[in-house]
């Protein structure tokens, strides 16, 4: 296989930069406020040289770097940002897999001969990606999955790394740690550091005990590590699925507030769906209470992209809840497959859908164009203006 492997760098950090230069050279880190509950989404180089990371809790990077410059994520300008770079990888082939916004693997086994072959094409996404969207991505080539994403991580940032055999990628990891192979996450490299095994080396001098230790998981690991790994991107529209989610700075017991914030999301999914040609046949619902108690609840029907059907379905979802505070509430789509949204009531006339259907398409063609809050029906507006501070909008 040919496998190109591309990591936006810092995205969120960067779009914030690249659309207001002022601040860049200084610690940014986008998330919550200091002051506010909630993580790390994305920070700027600067701001890791302190320590902070994805995900660390808002406290905690507040604790490590106090001087920095903290800024609420702007969700709509990274779809918008993150739509543009896909456009491009789009361009090299049909085979993808989009891990989120900014990352992604390209199968360009079938295609590479078409744009003079794969490392030919890693250094046009690089230059494009600049070109066209005034971002840097890292970019890996490899011969599978696990080889690309090393290759991609190997130079960042603004890198450019291949890996083309096992041997090479053995050569590269034989004194790391354990947990630069795929699937080897805390717990797992807690297990493996009982039997003292913390280097790829340790997995081949201690190989049996790795799989006495783990069983058929021991031996995946092991597998990995030599460079053997015969996953495949699968087609999008059966593997993945994406979503987004919130977290209040209060818990939330009004629940007209609750149905607003699905519908602004519904609003941002359907919008990404929408540009994507894709339909999800599964929608779920997910919330987390006060007492950090988490809960899934999901319906599946016939593939759809309309924000009306994904809202309406997790909000009936939700009135299906237990009513306590709630802290988190998100909605994620799966069960992809492309075509043409089909959804239609038994009481729709053929004029007026057709009329709608080109009201959709308008919108979707302004909010690419313009921006996802260039086109809003009124109960969006309504949404928009609670979720952000108005209880009372008129």
């Amino acid at each position: 296989m040919e496998i190109v492997h591309i990591d936006m760098d810092m995205f969120f950090a960067a779009v914030e930069i690249r659309d207001n230069p002022e601040l860049a050279g200084i610690p940014l880190i986008i998330g919550a406020l200091p002051h506010e509950r909630g993580v790390v989404s994305t920070c700027s180089y600067e701001a890791r040289q302190y320590g902070v990371r994805s995900a660390m809790s808002i406290k905690e990077a507040y604790r490590r770097c106090p001087h920095g410059t903290y800024m609420h994520p702007n969700g709509y300008k990274y779809v918008e940002a993150s739509r543009q770079v896909h456009g491009i990888w789009d361009d090299y082939t049909d085979l993808k897999e989009y891990i989120s916004l900014d990352e992604g693997f390209l199968d360009v086994t079938h295609s590479a001969h078409l744009f003079g072959g794969a490392e030919k094409i890693g250094w046009e996404i690089k230059r494009r990606v600049r070109n066209e969207t005034g971002l840097t991505c890292s970019v890996g080539i490899g011969y599978s999955l696990m080889s690309a994403k090393l290759a991609s991580e190997e130079k960042k940032p603004d890198g450019f790394f291949q890996i083309l055999t096992p041997e090479a990628l053995r050569e590269l990891i034989i004194d790391r740690s354990v947990r630069v192979i795929y699937g080897v996450g805390p717990e797992t490299e807690a297990e493996l550091h009982k039997i003292d095994v913390r280097t790829v080396r340790d997995i081949f001098n201690k190989s049996d005990s790795v799989i006495r230790l783990l069983g058929g998981h021991g031996k995946h690991i092991i597998d990995l590590a030599e460079g053997i790994d015969n996953r495949i991107i699968a087609a999008p529209s059966k593997s993945q699925s994406f979503g987004k989610e919130i977290t209040f700075q209060e818990d939330i017991t009004d629940h007209e507030y609750l149905q607003d914030v699905l519908r602004l999301i519904a609003r941002e999914l359907s919008f990404q769906m929408r540009g994507d040609e894709l339909l999800a046949k599964t929608i779920t619902l997910k919330v987390t209470y006060k007492d950090m108690k988490k809960i899934t609840r999901s319906k599946s029907g016939d593939a759809t992209s309309r924000g009306s059907v994904i809202y309406n379905t997790a909000a009936a979802l939700l009135d299906g809840t237990e009513r306590r505070p709630i802290r988190l509430v998100g909605i994620t789509l799966s069960g992809f497959t492309y075509g043409e949204d089909k959804q239609v009531s038994l009481f729709d006339e053929p004029k007026k859908r057709e009329k709608a259907d080109k009201l959709d398409q308008v919108a979707l063609n302004l909010q690419q164009r313009f921006g996802l809050g260039i086109v809003m029906t009124g109960s969006e507006l309504v949404a928009e203006k609670r979720l952000h501070g108005d209880r009372n909008p008129e």
